[in-house]
């Protein structure tokens, strides 16, 4: 029986202080959605018996199978505290690391969440990532320790014991808040310290820096959980109970006559009762006293427990009568004391409250929204508060409003689009009848068993033999028109209900959004703005005051849509809405031609599109996806364009071979995306590729041993020449390889010669640059737009600074003297011009910086500067796809170390950069028709007629143009195109005159496993190339955490097989980590006379890089070097058969 009415949620939702939006958040199996059970039955939703069995809120088919949320969803609850009545909007997010962008949407959308923890497994990997996304959206948090039953009845502790290790639980919380807290203040403090730096020169003297010092001013205290502040419950939702300490101390301070506020504080701590004295003492373990909390709280449901499960009758009525509560025989003799215990825990210690009048006091509502949340909502990219223009900064105040009145701008963010049945929408239910229409209905049915008869009469008539009488003939033929009607009539009822069936198997896009402020109103007009959308650019062309009703310019990234309907999000329902108030989460939906995945809503143009949503999870896993009948390929794309749309973490390309691609965060995540192509959104018969595991290519300096670990030294010297020699011949003509692996290629027409070199890159600085791609990107458009000497902003101060720490850590990383300069002449970075590669130029008469935006431009007419580009781009390519494999490069530097050009080349450039005093000279040479200024013959030729024809003479641009055009065209294409490809092969082959490996993606894998089956999860791990890290036992019990790293290309069936071999009692947690280089040489051939003894002169034993590297080239249809039958000779028996 459901005790809230859409009525009275519609009138709550007005109350904007009594409003609280949260979200539950824990590592997989910790008991999320057991938990929003007992809540929703707290509703009557559902029934409490169910709570915990039902798990209403997982409402796919598959997450009920395995048991795991696998998306986030909201169901709005109230809740009456005294006199004070509230409205809850709970998000029950996935555990399951595959999930995780899933919580990124919720997170968004909430001011408060609950942290479960498992009191057994204690923190996880997953509570720490959830954690981290918490304090990264500014959000407050409360704990629950849930699975406290566990203790009791698994790992048979004593209270004693469970206190302490309940204690410690809280500490390893506490420590991962403690670490966010305390990079936060240091960063802070740094800031500041920098700031006034740049204000006043310090004294030589004042140098010496206290790091702490920033954190003993800064008060944490409200930071951290402890049961006496109130923002911690113990429980056991799968029993239906749980408390606060708040609860016990009312209760023993009516019984003990010691008030509530000293119990309050002394209930969790080193506190012992002193009976006699009636007193709280201090030092409760060095007097072998029990604390309080053991004694007063843990003891009796200890001893609770054990009456139970004993079935110690006397002791049960005992308790029961002096609790006060009534428990139905139907529990009392239940066959399962698990249901005996519900029923007494459930009305003792009913978990709903404790958990709900927590959230209550101690989660904020929508109005005490932080101005420092707001303005990292509101700055997107580099961006900072100050630098947004006047009009949007003033916005921040109807956020901090969150007011409902009719003249306060709306501003709406979609967090994520999801998919619902047509059938679910609430204008599609089937609803009661109406006494009128059951009337009519009866009525017309009466009628048609009318015409039945009457058309069975007819029939019967018409068989009598003929001639009897006419009149009965036209009767007939009556009956048979009337038959024909209703045969029309038949058809077309069958058509619309196929066009009915048809609009209800489709899919239906709604969005999963939160007011943030103003009054959203069913069929109103709004702007949805992109992520790119940028307000400055678009105040110009509209008045801060237009709305989405007006006739408007076109404005990039923005667009006007109208919102179709509002729902209630109830879980598995949803309840149409008129108006939405600020403040609320709802669902909208008509967006889904506008919203791909999340989105900005506001009636103000001048409103900001707020900051992304930050994923933990890497999506890493690829597969390609073809329909099983080629004639299904439009179904196909169709259901992948609304899978993209319906999963925030996904993403669908399709390659340069015309594969569509799959690209999912694992291989649970990868599975149910599958599920839902086939079933919901195409719903054709697919085939899948095996994974396309992504590589990296890189160089390595020249190996100082052999591969049987022997010192490369003179004695094989022989034998390394001779495989070098045969190395040299792979080299076509007209290129030269210098013994330290410097390249010279020519172009073509033999108008510009480039000399490359490639070196590693050490692995600090291939990881800043990965790190820090966002930056180089944000670097690149600065550049480009100084180049093009556009206004831009002001280049924001913050930026710089990220900029000037960016090249100061290049420079720490990068010294030596071969790095000599280097920061300084980085040319480009690739591939995609923000790649973890270097291009440098150290050739004269050049200079060129990518730290432009730092304020050294430098503005030099040089007679490269027209081909730049070209290089360039070459390098671009060349770094997008390597020599192995085509993978792209890693960690590689080219230097350009000579750019001869010719002069054609030269006469070129000065031709570009001065067209005016050229134009006379040209003007005479066009007259010749023929033009012999020292080029090679044949390079190319201007046809003859086409320039006599001309009597006209041309303008000297024109004829600066066409002559350009001539240079850069011959037979062999373009000179810039040339160039490229040129830039291309020299970087190629530069590349393979060093030591190539391949990088292979690396997971980080977390396994929780029992004495018992370790040693077959070291088994699994080591089959597949996996590495042990390192393995911890888990304090007071008996699990070991496993740390290990594990290759993607190995990972697939990992769990299952991990789970299958452990009988379930381990189960791996995949996270992508990192790009490890593979030690094998996949070139590698035996040189030297003890690897011919070691590894026997084909060295058949499997090389793992040179496998992954022939994989990857089949894939792609490159060719592999194999042989398919080595000796096919023909067996015989060599005695003969007698």
């Amino acid at each position: 029986m459901v005790l809230t009415s859409v009525e009275k949620m519609v009138g709550l939702q007005k109350k904007t202080s009594g409003i609280r939006n949260i979200c539950i958040l824990a590592h997989v199996d910790h008991g999320k959605t057991t938990l929003a059970d007992c809540l929703i039955s707290s509703n009557g939703i559902i029934s409490s018996r169910l709570a915990g069995k039902l798990r209403y809120l997982d409402s796919r088919e598959d997450e009920q199978i395995r048991g795991i949320t696998m998306k986030s969803s909201a169901i709005s609850l109230h809740f009456v505290k005294g006199d004070q009545e509230y409205l809850i909007n709970l998000i029950d997010s996935p555990g399951h690391v595959d999930f995780s962008s899933e919580v990124s949407t919720a997170v968004r959308l909430c001011d408060g969440c609950i942290i479960v923890v498992d009191a057994v497994e204690g923190v996880c990997p997953q509570t720490q990532a959830v954690l981290r996304q918490a304090w990264l959206e500014n959000i407050r948090p409360v704990l629950v320790i849930n699975k406290i039953d566990r203790l009791i009845v698994e790992l048979k502790l004593t209270p004693q014991e469970a206190y302490l290790h309940l204690k410690n639980i809280l500490e390893q919380v506490n420590a991962i808040t403690g670490a966010l807290f305390t990079s936060k203040v240091l960063e802070e403090r740094a800031e500041k310290e920098t700031e006034s730096e740049s204000i006043s020169d310090i004294a030589p003297g004042d140098q010496i820096y206290d790091w702490s010092a920033g954190l003993e001013d800064t008060d944490d205290s409200h930071l951290y959980f402890s049961p006496d502040h109130g923002n911690v419950v113990f429980a056991s939702a799968i029993d239906g109970w749980g408390f606060g300490i708040e609860h016990f101390a009312k209760l023993y301070s009516q019984k003990i006559g010691i008030k509530a506020a000293v119990l309050l504080k002394t209930l969790w701590g080193d506190y012992y009762l002193n009976t006699k004295a009636k007193k709280i003492m201090k030092g409760d373990q060095s007097k072998g006293k029990k604390p309080l909390f053991v004694q007063l709280v843990l003891d009796n449901i200890w001893s609770l427990y054990e009456a139970v499960m004993k079935r110690d009758k006397e002791k049960i009525e005992k308790i029961v009568t002096s609790l006060g509560l009534k428990i139905g025989a139907r529990e009392s003799r239940h066959a399962d004391p698990k249901v005996h215990l519900n029923a007494i825990c459930s009305q003792w210690l009913p978990i709903s409250d404790a958990v709900l009048s927590m959230v209550c006091n101690k989660l904020p509502s929508p109005l005490d929204i932080t101005a420092e949340r707001v303005e990292k909502l509101m700055c997107v990219g580099a961006r900072t508060f100050d630098s947004l223009p006047p009009e949007t900064q003033e916005l921040k105040s109807a956020f901090m409003k969150c007011s409902s009145e009719g003249t306060a701008p709306v501003i709406v963010f979609v967090s994520k689009m999801f998919a619902v049945d047509a059938k679910a929408l609430p204008h599609n239910k089937p609803r009661p009848l109406t006494q009128e229409e059951i009337a009519h209905r009866r009525e017309l049915a009466k009628q048609r068993h009318a015409e039945k008869l009457a058309a069975n009469q007819g029939k019967e008539l018409s068989e009598k033999p003929p001639g009897e009488n006419s009149s009965e003939v036209t009767g007939s033929a009556g009956d048979t028109k009337g038959e024909e009607q209703q045969l029309t009539g038949q058809v077309e009822i069958m058509t619309s209900k196929a066009m009915k069936q048809e609009a209800n198997n489709k899919e239906s896009f709604i969005a999963f959004a939160r007011v943030f402020s103003g009054v959203v109103q069913r069929g109103q007009k709004i702007f949805v703005l992109g992520p790119k959308y940028d307000p400055a650019e678009s105040l110009h062309k509209l008045s801060s005051q237009c709305s989405a009703t007006d006739d408007l310019p076109l404005v990039p990234h923005m667009t006007c849509c109208t919102l179709e309907n509002l729902y209630l999000l109830m879980g598995r329902e949803l309840e149409d809405l008129e108006e939405v108030p600020a403040g609320n989460v709802l669902g909208i939906g008509g967006l889904q031609d506008f919203v791909l995945k999340s989105a900005t809503l506001s009636t103000s143009p001048a409103c900001p599109p707020f900051t992304p949503l930050n994923f933990e999870a890497t999506p890493i896993v690829r597969v390609a996806v073809e329909p099983k009948h080629p004639s299904d390929m439009p179904q196909l794309v169709k259901g992948m364009k609304l899978l993209n749309q319906a999963d925030p973490c996904v993403q669908v390309l399709i390659q340069e071979t015309g594969e569509h691609v799959l690209v999912t965060a694992g291989e649970v995540h990868l599975q149910r995306c599958l599920d839902d192509l086939k079933e919901r959104f195409a719903k054709v018969q697919i085939s899948v590729s095996a994974p396309i595991i992504p590589f990296r290519e890189t160089i390595t300096r020249p190996p100082k041993v052999d591969m049987v670990n022997e010192e490369i030294g003179k004695q094989q010297k022989v034998a390394v020449i001779h495989q070098t020699k045969e190395d040299q011949n792979k080299i076509p003509e007209g290129i030269q390889v210098d013994s330290d692996g410097l390249v010279t290629i020519s172009t073509p027409n033999k108008q510009a010669t480039l000399s490359v070199r490639a070196m590693p890159l050490p692995e600090e600085v291939t990881r800043l640059l990965e790190e820090n791609s966002d930056l180089i990107r944000t670097m690149e458009q600065l550049n480009t737009s100084l180049n093009e000497d556009k206004k831009t902003h002001e280049i924001n101060q913050k930026t710089l600074d990220r900029i000037k720490e960016f090249k100061q850590k290049l420079e720490q990383n990068l010294q030596g003297r071969k790095w000599r300069n280097a920061v300084d002449q980085i040319w480009s970075f690739g591939p995609r011009k923000c790649g973890p590669n270097i291009l440098l130029y150290n050739f004269e008469s050049y200079k060129k910086s990518v730290w432009q935006c730092l304020g050294n431009a430098v503005k030099e007419v040089s007679k490269y500067r027209d081909f730049e580009n070209s290089i360039v781009s070459g390098f671009q390519l060349a770094t997008l796809s390597g020599p192995m494999c085509e993978e792209p490069l890693m960690g590689v530097c080219f230097t350009v170390e000579k750019w001869e050009m010719n002069k054609v080349g030269e006469m070129l450039s000065i031709s570009s950069q001065d067209p005016g005093e050229c134009g006379a000279t040209e003007h005479k040479q066009s007259e010749d028709t023929t033009l012999t200024s020292g080029f090679t013959d044949g390079v190319y030729s201007v046809n003859e007629h086409q320039d006599s024809s001309q009597s006209v003479p041309k303008s000297p641009e024109k004829i600066s143009k066409h002559k350009e055009d001539v240079l850069l065209a011959d037979c062999y294409g373009p000179f810039s195109g040339q160039l490229i490809a040129t830039m291309k092969e020299a970087c190629r082959y530069a590349l393979q005159a060093k030591p190539q490996r391949l990088m292979a993606a690396m997971y980080t894998c977390e396994i929780m496993a029992t004495a018992e089956v370790l040693g077959r999860v070291y088994a699994v791990l080591s089959k597949r190339e996996g590495r042990v890290l390192q393995e911890e036992m888990k304090e007071g019990t008996d699990v070991f955490i496993i740390k290990a790293v594990l290759p993607v290309a190995e990972s697939f069936g990992f769990a299952d097989e991990i789970r299958k071999r452990t009988s379930g009692l381990a189960s791996p947690q995949l996270v992508f980590s990192h790009w490890e280089i593979i030690s094998s040489d996949p070139f590698w051939v035996p040189t030297t006379e003890e690897e011919y003894l070691h590894f026997g002169e084909k060295a058949d034993s499997e090389n793992q890089a040179r496998k992954y590297m022939n994989a990857v080239r089949k894939r792609k249809g490159l060719y592999v070097e194999e042989k398919i039958v080595e000796h096919a000779e023909k067996q015989r028996t060599l005695s003969r058969n007698k």
